[in-house]
């Protein structure tokens, strides 16, 4: 199997047979690996990988990794796959390719207190490439990369511009601030004016805010859910 090439400054780690990116990539952020550093496997029927960052700003600005590298993914399979496909995120973490869910982004850090700076943040992905099961009749919400026309799209390649168009969104971010990130999440999120259930509530999703916090209308009241309430617990 090739070994993906990553732009100057990141560096790729493949997990042995069984391991999780994710929580490799946690594992190394905990014993103080480098930021940059990508974990990947690139699976027969399963393409993951997790970013390990390490933050100079409060956890609640630093989640903003999350959307990020999002926007990184959809651009990547912009760039690879063929242009009537599309890519759009619900607000939870979602990939959904031409409206049925692919696969999933994941956060976690070393901290869930929204004004600590954390040691580490790690940001993943998972993304189906070819159907669980042939039933796929049994779950019409649920698709894979390869069901939807990308056939073509080599999960290696997928790997390496996500990792250079993440890049590319992160400079973006120090540079600009959050604005140009929210636009482009905003264009791309799933849902947006329909209802929704996150954390036990219902209500009508209309937006995100500076912080890219889940804006929900309730009958009562618009509660807000910071993006930090996304992160996955730790032991």
């Amino acid at each position: 199997m090739s070994t993906p090439s990553f732009p100057p400054l990141l560096a790729g780690h493949a997990v042995q047979a069984g391991e999780d990116p994710f929580e490799v990539a946690i594992e190394q952020a905990t014993k103080g690996c480098d930021a940059g550093l990508i974990v990947h496997d690139l699976g027969a029927t399963q393409l993951r990988a997790a970013f390990v960052f390490a933050p100079e700003v409060p956890l609640s600005k630093a989640a903003a990794m999350m959307p990020v590298c999002s926007i990184g993914f959809q651009n990547a399979l912009g760039a690879l796959a063929p242009p009537e496909v599309g890519l759009h995120f619900d607000w939870a973490g979602g990939l959904r390719v031409n409206g049925g869910l692919c696969g999933r982004m994941r956060m976690a850090a070393s901290t869930t207190d929204p004004q600590d700076v954390p040691d580490w943040l790690v940001v993943g992905f998972e993304l189906s490439l070819w159907p669980g099961s042939e039933e796929s009749g049994l779950t019409p919400d649920q698709t894979a990369l390869y069901s939807e026309g990308c056939a073509e799209v080599d999960a290696l390649n997928l790997l390496e511009a996500w990792a250079r168009h993440s890049l590319v969104w992160i400079n973006r971010w120090e540079d600009e601030g959050t604005a140009a990130v929210h636009r482009e999440w905003t264009g791309l999120a799933h849902g947006v004016g329909t209802q929704i259930v996150q954390n036990g509530v219902s209500g009508s999703f209309t937006g995100i805010d500076e912080d890219f916090g889940l804006l929900l209308k309730t009958d009562t009241r618009t509660r807000l859910f910071p993006l930090t309430t996304l992160l996955e617990a730790r032991p």
